[in-house]
């Protein structure tokens, strides 16, 4: 029964993940205009992802208990250029690249830098949640902000937080995972 259980959760979550930015991403293109969406907030999740995936590569965690991040990351990735397009500031998203690219390598110089990121992640992804309520406080307005993203998100949250503890029993790598 927790076998099937735990299986059920791994292809919920990750069939959740494939498609999670695209209500998302569709809300932007229709309208033209990532208005009502925080740059710096996708940037923080971004870097909480980046460093989640960097965290469960580098101590070799079961590909089942992390496969859906680089999905996500793509789909954010994707979300991020689309804001820059519509903000007029495309000319950034080398920066962007190069920063992330070279904060991938940079983490696992050393074994205390990731564990640290990693710790540090549920600050990076309340920051993250904080920063978009912020940019809807600011404007007024929605925007384009997807409740059904929102939503998916966190239903993949609680299941990962099963999951991984079924599978690793790493209880702080997974409640720090996602704040």
């Amino acid at each position: 029964m927790a076998a099937a259980l735990l299986d059920l959760a791994n292809w919920s979550t990750w069939a959740v993940c494939a498609v999670i930015k695209l209500p998302q991403l569709a809300a932007v293109l229709a309208a033209g205009s990532a208005r009502g969406l925080s740059l710096g907030s996708l940037v923080l999740e971004l870097v909480g992802f980046v460093v989640f995936l960097r965290y469960q590569i580098y101590y070799d965690y079961p590909l089942q208990t992390y496969l859906e991040y680089p999905i996500i990351i793509a789909q954010d990735v994707i979300l991020l250029l689309l804001i820059l397009h519509f903000s007029g500031n495309m000319k950034q998203a080398l920066l962007y690249a190069v920063t992330f690219w070279g904060g991938w390598y940079m983490l696992t110089l050393r074994r205390w830098i990731i564990d640290l990121a990693m710790n540090l992640c549920t600050f990076i992804s309340a920051a993250s949640k904080l920063a978009q309520l912020r940019c809807l406080w600011q404007t007024k307005d929605s925007g384009q902000v997807s409740a059904l993203t929102w939503s998916m998100s966190a239903y993949t949250c609680a299941t990962r937080i099963f999951t991984t503890v079924m599978t690793t029993n790493d209880l702080i790598g997974r409640a720090l995972e996602q704040g």
